[in-house]
């Protein structure tokens, strides 16, 4: 079980990144016609992108443990025992992943902070 680079990571990040803005954007200006319409109430676009963001990843690494991003890659999560992870690792990896400073815990954990909490690993598949 080998695991993954830094490098690798932030292509990972970088893939999902534009994947979620692209989704959240067109969901945003759709959700703008109603509130201009039909008077529906408006929400800020960070509603949009940590909701579409959460959904993305609990969907895509329940069902494939990996992501667009991890497959162009050829990486995977698992847990530390190099399993697929349960539902509820991935909803603990999907809501950390809304903290702004995750990925500053990499010099203090060796690991971001959503795999610390989860407990699973980003390794080559």
């Amino acid at each position: 079980m080998q695991t993954t680079g830094i490098g690798t990571r932030v292509l990972n990040f970088l893939v999902d990144t534009i994947i979620i803005a692209i989704i959240s954007g067109f969901s945003y200006h759709g959700w703008n016609i109603y509130v201009q319409f039909y008077h529906y109430p408006g929400f800020n676009f960070g509603w949009f992108f940590f909701g579409t963001l959460f959904i993305y990843y609990t969907i895509f690494e329940t069902i494939f443990a990996r992501t667009p991003g991890k497959w162009i890659t050829y990486s995977k999560v698992v847990t530390r025992q190099g399993e697929k992870p349960t539902l509820l690792q991935v909803i603990l990896r999907s809501l950390s992943r809304i903290i702004i400073i995750d990925l500053f815990f990499i010099p203090f954990l060796d690991k971001t902070l959503h795999d610390f909490i989860s407990k699973t690993e980003v390794v080559e598949s």
